[in-house]
């Protein structure tokens, strides 16, 4: 399986990024988003089971929405009123509920105040 992730960029505080993660396969349990802040460990962000039940951090709910095109395989993660503590290296993952857990490659949201 092979998820590659774009769209992201520098914002400044209170704008907005869509995140994009196409994927290679469509069978999954979930998908969903991972980020990475510089000397922090990587943290949960959103995801998305395969019947569409959505689940956030608490940090970003309310903010971030997450959704999938079924029809092209791509995950998106839509990023409002973003703050300089969402500065960080997003991951998507896709995950099969049977131990196996795919990563794509990461992309950059920096966010200035």
């Amino acid at each position: 399986v092979q998820l590659q992730a774009s769209g992201g960029g520098l914002v400044q505080a209170g704008g907005s990024l869509r995140l994009s993660c196409a994927a290679s396969s469509s069978m999954f349990n979930f998908m969903g988003w991972f980020r990475q802040a510089p000397g922090k460990q990587r943290e949960f962000a959103a995801r998305i089971t395969n019947s569409g039940y959505t689940d956030y951090a608490g940090s970003v709910r309310g903010r971030f929405t997450i959704s999938r095109d079924n029809a092209k395989n791509i995950l998106y993660l839509q990023m409002n009123s973003l703050r300089p503590e969402d500065t960080a290296l997003y991951y998507c993952f896709l995950d099969r509920g049977t131990g196996a857990r795919y990563w794509g490659q990461g992309t950059q949201v920096t966010v200035s105040s």
